[in-house]
């Protein structure tokens, strides 16, 4: 299993959204960075993420699932955008925020903190661990 970190702007797609689509998920569409879009061909279903609300709030909030393939993004005929879909798991207990994680220096490495601006970046085994430890997650998704 792999372990992913997803952002959403919390005003244009929430984890609220997220949960309230159960076990059917949601496609991660949308994604127009090449970086991101080769980081979902490299998920497979049942890797993990965490939700992240960022503009807004900048934490992290839930945990997702990859419950789909990748395909193609629905939003756009462009065969070169391609996404695959989440389902809500759990919230995180406490939300770790951006400032939590900068203030961690285990987690100095981590993506969220070396490329903030991708929007769907690979988060290492450790890493995952500690931020679910950090946001009260007893037994990490």
């Amino acid at each position: 299993m792999q372990y992913w970190l997803i952002k959403s702007e919390p005003d244009k797609w929430s984890w609220e959204q997220q949960k309230a689509k159960g076990e059917e998920g949601e496609p991660w569409d949308g994604i127009r960075n090449y970086q991101a879009r080769n980081n979902m061909r490299a998920m497979a279903i049942g890797d993990k993420a965490f939700f992240y609300h960022s503009n807004i709030g900048k934490e992290v909030v839930g945990v997702v699932e990859v419950c789909s393939e990748i395909h193609p993004d629905p939003k756009t005929d462009d065969p070169r955008w391609e996404c695959v879909d989440f389902k809500a798991v759990c919230d995180i207990p406490k939300p770790v925020t951006l400032a939590d994680v900068k203030a961690e220096p285990r987690l100095a490495d981590m993506s969220l903190v070396t490329s903030m601006r991708l929007s769907v970046q690979p988060v290492k085994e450790d890493e995952w661990n500690l931020v679910c430890e950090m946001g009260g997650l007893d037994k990490p998704a």
